[in-house]
């Protein structure tokens, strides 16, 4: 069975940063491309960052672009999401998802609940 374990949440301080990660088990790695996605209360689920692990291609949504990086470490089947500059919106819980053979630009344009597989989340809470 296919499973993805987010951790590395927790409660910040506005302008901070924090470095989420994801665990991938019982997957080929290489053939997914995985996607950072987050739910606050009463919102919709929301893409923020994806990354194509065969080739390292990232892409971002524009309310992360320049503060939240995603990368991956192939050798332990895991995907990072460094966010700095946190701000007191982007306190939600963060999942991890994967996808099947495609790009990650492909992945940025399916809706949310289209991905393959997901992680459980993990709560990130920015105070003022």
């Amino acid at each position: 069975e296919v499973q993805l374990a987010e951790s590395g949440g927790g409660l910040v301080q506005a302008g901070g940063s924090l470095r989420l990660s994801c665990a991938a088990s019982q997957i080929t790695f290489d053939d997914y491309t995985y996607g950072w996605f987050r739910q606050a209360p009463g919102k919709e689920r929301e893409g923020l960052a994806y990354i194509s692990t065969s080739n390292g291609i990232t892409r971002y949504t524009d309310a992360v672009k320049g503060r939240f990086t995603i990368s991956s470490d192939n050798a332990k089947n895991t995907v990072y999401l460094q966010m700095n500059r946190l701000k007191p919106e982007d306190t939600a819980v963060y999942y991890c998802a994967a996808v099947w053979a495609l790009t990650a630009a492909q992945a940025m344009s399916l809706r949310w609940d289209r991905m393959d597989y997901w992680g459980k989340g993990t709560p990130v809470t920015v105070s003022r």
